[in-house]
């Protein structure tokens, strides 16, 4: 037997034991699914609020939205046992299918239908509408919720007009089913696009990144579910490195975690944590954009350390910066200081595809922004600097001071083109 000790005391753990716990902590943080259990999803109240509200009303319907890996499935995947909790609806049902971008608008309620175990007179049509849809709906002897996920993925232009035609005469003749839309998008305004004639049925619920307080009700949950306990160093500093993307809270608690289990521990400090970064980002499914990003044949090449300080640069709340904000970061991880023109370069072959177009540009040529393509890449970046020692804990945590790009102004915002779900 293998002893450890911890604060709550001496245990003894057998092999078998710890191959359960090693499974109880995979099983606890999913970096690689969406939360499926309402139990294990962490904050997002004010987003529920908000869905419950809107679903309760006849003719309401729902937008959800937010950058990529936000957690925008995970709430979509528990939205069905959130009312069947509340009792909302004595008839409720649900069906939630995921949007491709082979999909057409007549694919997507054969879908739905096929969810719902629909049938009826819709089935002999070659082709649906909406008018088609909302009799379907109508003639159900439930009272459906029906989340379309993933609907920045369709590209099919007549199928984003026929759902909001849907919605339109779903909310015209109170048909009580609810349709929830969920994608990718960055703004109110821009959610709806052209279909503003939908706007007084949709409502538009954005899903911010997570907070600090969010993040770490993660770690708690993680660790109640899996039986081990996480020291405050070790929280904040899974909170700070997932810039508040839950996807890095779990692969950074898992890893951590898995790290003391396999010690014979049952409490992850934060030298789990920081042991076990390099393990967490040697097989990301991201690394194959960073390595093409980052690669040269000259050894003095800067583009890892010009990606990192990209990464390391205050931005404003679109996540965008500009090339001057990248000089401070850069002269920490460069240990020299660079003007502008020494890597400007750089981000322009960011922007191709011969470097996986990881970093994305807006506004002229007097006053770029950048902001990187896939959310997802910017803590990847951080955590891949602290594991090749690109960047060390100390100048991190000095960087981490200045959060917001001094030189972007409110105004500045308003000249950024965001993406639009319709």
């Amino acid at each position: 037997m293998a002893c450890y000790c911890s604060n709550r005391g001496v245990a003894y753990m057998t092999e078998r034991a710890k191959m359960q716990r090693v499974a109880a902590v995979s099983r606890a943080f999913t970096p690689g699914t969406p939360v499926g259990r309402l139990d294990m999803l962490a904050g997002r109240t004010n987003q529920l609020t908000d869905i419950v509200s809107a679903v309760s009303m006849t003719g309401q319907h729902v937008g959800l939205y937010g950058e990529r890996g936000v957690g925008k499935t995970s709430l979509a995947n528990v939205l069905s046992e959130v009312f069947d909790s509340v009792l909302v609806r004595d008839k409720f049902q649900s069906a939630r299918i995921n949007c491709t971008t082979d999909d057409t608008f007549t694919t997507i309620w054969e879908n739905v239908f096929a969810e719902l175990g629909a049938e009826g007179d819709w089935m002999e049509a070659e082709t649906l509408t909406p008018e088609i849809v909302r009799r379907a709906l109508q003639d159900l002897d439930t009272e459906p919720l029906i989340v379309l996920d993933e609907l920045d993925r369709l590209t099919d232009d007549d199928a984003l007009t026929g759902l909001a035609d849907t919605i339109k005469t779903l909310s015209d003749h109170a048909t009580e089913a609810t349709i929830v839309l969920v994608g990718v998008a960055s703004s109110i305004g821009d959610l709806i696009g052209e279909h503003a004639s939908i706007s007084r049925a949709l409502v538009q619920i954005e899903m911010p990144r997570m907070s600090r307080g969010e993040l770490a009700d993660i770690i708690t949950k993680g660790c109640e579910e899996a039986e081990i306990a996480a020291l405050q160093p070790a929280v904040d500093e899974i909170v700070a490195l997932s810039e508040g993307l839950p996807h890095y809270t779990h692969l950074l608690a898992l890893h951590a975690g898995l790290r003391a289990v396999n010690d014979d521990r049952a409490v992850i400090t934060l030298e789990d944590v920081r042991r076990s970064i390099a393990g967490a980002v040697e097989r990301h499914t991201i690394l194959d954009a960073y390595q093409k990003a980052i690669r040269s044949a000259r050894k003095d090449a800067l583009f890892a350390q010009v990606l990192l300080a990209c990464a390391l640069a205050p931005k404003n709340p679109l996540g965008f910066f500009t090339s001057g904000s990248i000089r401070e970061p850069l002269e920490v991880v460069a240990d020299r200081r660079l003007d502008i023109p020494a890597f400007s370069n750089h981000l322009s072959q960011f922007l191709e595809p011969e470097r996986a177009c990881v970093l994305r540009r807006e506004g002229t040529s007097r006053r770029y922004f950048y902001r990187f393509s896939d959310p997802i890449l910017q803590p990847y970046v951080i955590l891949k600097g602290l594991a090749d020692g690109l960047i060390t804990d100390e100048q991190l945590e000095q960087l981490r001071e200045v959060e917001i790009d001094p030189e972007l102004t409110p105004g500045d915002f308003e000249t950024i083109e965001t993406q639009r779900l319709f």
